[in-house]
């Protein structure tokens, strides 16, 4: 059945997932070969808040920053710079997809949280764990260096929401 409704995968799934996946060299069916492999001489790492980036590269906020293995996915392939989803007040709407449209110009209808904001949370939260979970599983974790990365959550449309 198609729905324009997310359905979320457990921490404890998509952690079997990755799990099962590894034996055959993948992680959410990305090929170990095209995952990004810090190394301590990357010419491109750079500092943003006080954080070190082992890449500039990121992902703009949308639908798919509110996904956890969306969000690792990311990471995998090189994004430490993840713009998350605007959290905002309104989180049962029914907006109209999709909420961007380019046909012949810019249109977003705002206010499109998918999500409830506690499963966004959930969401963001999980993906947080996994990421330091292959850190450490992949040889990758520099407790001297820091993450490595960094969410950007962007809160609300008005002041009750940034509240």
């Amino acid at each position: 059945m198609k729905s324009d409704h997310f359905s979320i995968v457990s921490i404890r799934r998509l952690a079997q997932w990755l799990l099962e996946e590894e034996k055959t060299g993948r992680f959410f069916g990305i090929s170990r070969g095209v995952c990004f492999e810090p190394g301590v001489n990357d010419p491109f790492k750079m500092t943003r808040y006080g954080v070190e980036l082992e890449t500039p590269l990121g992902v703009a906020a949308g639908p798919h920053t509110q996904m956890t293995q969306n969000i690792v996915s990311a990471w995998l392939t090189g994004a430490r710079y993840m713009e998350l989803k605007t959290v905002q007040t309104l989180d049962e709407l029914t907006v109209s997809k999709p909420c961007i449209d380019l046909e012949d110009e810019g249109y977003n209808c705002e206010w499109s949280q998918e999500l409830k904001l506690k499963q966004s949370f959930g969401q963001y939260l999980d993906a947080w764990i996994l990421i330091h979970l292959l850190r450490r599983r992949l040889g990758w974790d520099d407790a001297t260096r820091g993450p490595g990365f960094i969410f950007n959550l962007s809160v609300g449309y008005n002041m009750e929401g940034i509240l």
